[in-house]
């Protein structure tokens, strides 16, 4: 196929195809369309966040300075606040709660570390050994809690952990009838439960860690502590203060360890939280202003930490 330029002269071209693609102008029409389909999609996801998330929080933070008596709302202030300050229960609340989240980050934020080291450097059942430590990630959180609490932290002889203690020859526990155990003992049974998700997101960063940075460890004679501690803790820094973060936020919102495992408060106030607290005010004394006023507490402190964690992370990147 020749294509003429000019009076006499020829010049070979390509042939012209009715399927080439033509230049696309993108018009206002296509514009608009394809934005209305995106915003159709995320409309539902703020609809969501707007209705259970945004506007129960906005709803709590005014109710904070209320006080509804009779059917009749007044505004009040700072009273809820002062109210809530002076009850001996928020101080012994606050405390409870801090040293669970102390013993949840040695323990809770530790293991599923060192387990997951321990799963991506064994050989074989992998496979299984991973469903046998998310297995219980998968029981609901009541039923967990309650095979902890009529099983294993019996305080008979007959319950799993006095058994193991005596059969070791030492001395066995009340577990939950003691001030002392409950805390260690809401630790124990939270970190079980838990722990599953936490091992999964550790073997996938683990695994994404180069292996010659750990045989050029070998070569220099590094032990497996050395290995850890100078390749493995550095590599998955950033996944560790995530998941840190989490853990804070997490166990701060402690309620329904304390409510199964110790019927609400423990003995001697010993597992009361925050949270339960909020249950308490809000379901048994009534008191939805005392209540939100708490939650309202509750979501600065976390928001202190969550402000803490961005501040350093974004130092590290």
């Amino acid at each position: 196929m020749a294509i003429t330029t000019a009076p006499g002269t020829t010049r070979p071209g390509r042939p012209t195809s009715p399927y080439a693609p033509r230049p696309r102008r993108a018009g206002l029409g296509r514009k608009l369309r394809d934005n209305l389909t995106g915003h159709a999609f995320l409309i539902g996801a703020v609809l969501c966040f707007a209705v259970f998330s945004w506007y129960p929080m906005i709803r709590g933070i005014v109710m904070s300075f209320q006080r509804t008596r009779r059917g009749v709302t007044t505004w009040v202030g700072w009273d809820n606040y002062l109210r809530i300050l002076d009850d001996p229960s928020f101080w012994t609340a606050w405390k409870n709660t801090f040293y669970f989240t102390a013993l949840a980050l040695v323990l809770g934020y530790a293991v599923p570390f060192l387990v997951a080291i321990l799963l991506n450097e064994l050989r074989h059942a992998k496979g299984y050994l991973r469903i046998l430590v998310y297995l219980p990630v998968m029981l609901p959180p009541a039923s967990a809690l309650f095979l902890f609490k009529f099983y294993a932290y019996d305080p008979s002889e007959a319950g799993l952990f006095n058994a193991i203690l005596k059969a070791l020859h030492l001395p066995t526990s009340q577990w939950m009838q003691s001030p002392e155990m409950t805390m260690p003992a809401m630790v124990i049974a939270s970190t079980w439960m838990n722990m599953g998700s936490a091992v999964l997101i550790y073997l996938a960063a683990l695994q994404n860690i180069p292996g010659e940075l750990y045989e050029a460890a070998e070569l220099d004679g590094a032990g497996i502590w050395r290995r850890i501690w100078n390749v493995t803790i550095p590599q998955t820094r950033l996944i560790l203060a995530l998941l840190a973060m989490m853990q804070i936020v997490a166990t701060m919102q402690l309620f329904i360890e304390p409510l199964i495992l110790a019927n609400g408060a423990g003995a001697e106030d010993s597992a009361t939280s925050v949270a339960y607290l909020i249950y308490q005010h809000g379901f048994f004394q009534n008191d939805l202003n005392g209540a939100a006023a708490l939650g309202v507490i509750m979501l600065v402190v976390l928001a202190g930490f969550s402000a803490v964690y961005l501040r350093l992370t974004a130092k590290q990147d």
